[in-house]
């Protein structure tokens, strides 16, 4: 490479990874636009909980097929980018290979990365053909048309893309270390167990012309792999740097334990003690804005739930496991979690367009994006969060939005309305004078 070529990879490596920090820098804004969560307790849980999950994929297994499917991909993805540190080195400074020193351990490592590739490119032609083929009922239902049954499309397309420039690159590589006596900078360096068979292609052009193909071959293979980074943000995709944070932060309490607002439990509690002082509570600020109950927009919802949505993977799991789901009800935990990411984007947006503050767009994410039907045909079996492979639980989000519904705007349905006054005036869900509640006692 002439210095030119130094300067130009230079330069596009600080446009790549300089807009990648600016996306990574939105969505962090945008997650810390919920409110605070203390999730910082127990590390020693939270670290085995991301090994096990996040790295080890324990949860992805329990459908073998995809399962292993995935770790092939995911492992091909992590390791053979490992070559992605040798390639910057080499376009800064416009050496060859340089890690070559490292003799029989370099040549494990292409070889290893050569079998990872083709490993990915038919774990991608799997996915594809479950996808477009097979169609899997998760990948074609309602909630998965348009902009995000494209884009599990796109990302198998890349996948192949690179691969295929990885082998491609490998091959012409190969090709110009075996001239006679040498050719220019390239130095006989790695083993190459798939790109040899390919290696034959390039037999009878001139040595100048495969060197242009290297170069080609070189260039598109980097610039794809910077093009894939800042896709991420927009893809579901995201979920590979998200789920590492997003199962550490992850609740750890058991599945069906809720959390209670601490302003109601106070209330009650002062209730329920016949010694407490009412007016020994802690003065309240006449001026400060009083705390919602329940969640009706995005910045009602914590910041490990706004996590939550942009870790999703759009795989569907938790709907094909939703009992309200199976049985024709309108929810979808999966567009619960699509729904609130694409409101929390246009919430960034709206503050980005307006330097900095929010203004209000008269719209929110009940109603405008998830309905009082959705959120009342769960039944809070807690399946979806079971089945979710990185641990996201649209459940608490739906909760958040029902406690809204109830103690914000009192429009629960009618059977529960009836089952709350019954509680209020007698003491028991059903509808029985407190003085006949024991009548069953004289029955025969």
């Amino acid at each position: 490479m002439s210095y030119l070529d130094n300067i130009l990879f230079a330069i596009l490596l600080a446009v790549g990874f300089g807009y990648f920090f600016m996306s990574v820098k939105k969505i962090r804004r945008n997650i810390n636009l919920g409110t605070d969560v203390d999730r910082y307790d127990n590390p020693k849980a939270r670290w085995a909980n991301m090994a096990m999950i996040a790295l080890g994929q324990s949860k992805m297994v329990k459908r073998p097929v995809a399962g292993i499917m995935h770790i092939i991909v995911y492992l091909g993805f992590i390791i053979i980018n490992i070559e992605l540190l040798e390639i910057i080195i080499d376009g800064l400074f416009g050496t060859h290979r340089i890690f070559a020193f490292l003799g029989t351990t370099y040549d494990v490592l292409i070889a290893s990365f050569e079998i990872l590739a083709v490993l990915v490119l038919v774990a991608v032609i799997v996915f594809w053909t479950r996808r477009n083929v097979i169609k899997l009922k998760r990948f074609i239902s309602s909630d998965l048309t348009g902009w995000p049954k494209n884009d599990a499309n796109y990302i198998l397309y890349f996948e192949v893309v690179l691969m295929t420039l990885f082998l491609l690159m490998n091959a012409s590589d190969l090709h110009l270390q075996n001239v006679p006596g040498g050719f220019s900078h390239f130095i006989k360096a790695g083993y190459f167990p798939i790109s040899q068979f390919i290696e034959p292609v390039f037999n009878g052009m001139s040595n100048e012309l495969v060197m242009l193909l290297t170069e080609v071959f070189w260039w598109l293979h980097i610039t794809g792999i910077l093009i894939f980074m800042n896709y991420l943000y927009f893809s579901k995709h995201l979920h590979i740097l998200l789920a590492f944070p997003n199962t550490y932060f992850a609740n750890l309490n058991p599945l069906g334990q809720f959390d209670n607002l601490a302003s109601v439990t106070t209330e009650v509690k002062l209730m329920m003690d016949p010694n407490a002082d009412p007016f020994a509570a802690a003065p309240v600020d006449a001026n400060a804005v009083p705390s919602k109950f329940g969640a009706s927009d995005v910045q009602d919802l914590n910041w490990v739930q706004l996590l939550n949505a942009y870790t999703c993977t759009e795989c569907g799991r938790c709907t094909s496991a939703c009992p309200a789901n199976i049985t024709g009800k309108k929810l979808s935990p999966r567009k619960i979690m699509m729904d609130t990411r694409d409101r929390l984007e246009e919430v960034g947006k709206n503050i980005d367009a307006n330097k900095g503050i929010f203004i209000p767009d008269n719209k929110s994410l009940l109603n405008d994006y998830i309905t009082a039907e959705e959120l009342w045909a769960c039944t809070s079996c807690n399946a979806c969060v079971e089945e979710c492979p990185v641990n996201i639980s649209p459940l608490s989000i739906i909760m958040d939005m029902r406690r809204y519904l109830v103690m914000e705007q009192s429009a629960a349905p009618m059977p529960l309305n009836a089952m709350m006054t019954n509680i209020e005036n007698n003491g028991a869900p059903w509808q029985y004078n407190q003085q006949d509640r024991l009548n069953w006692k004289n029955e025969k």
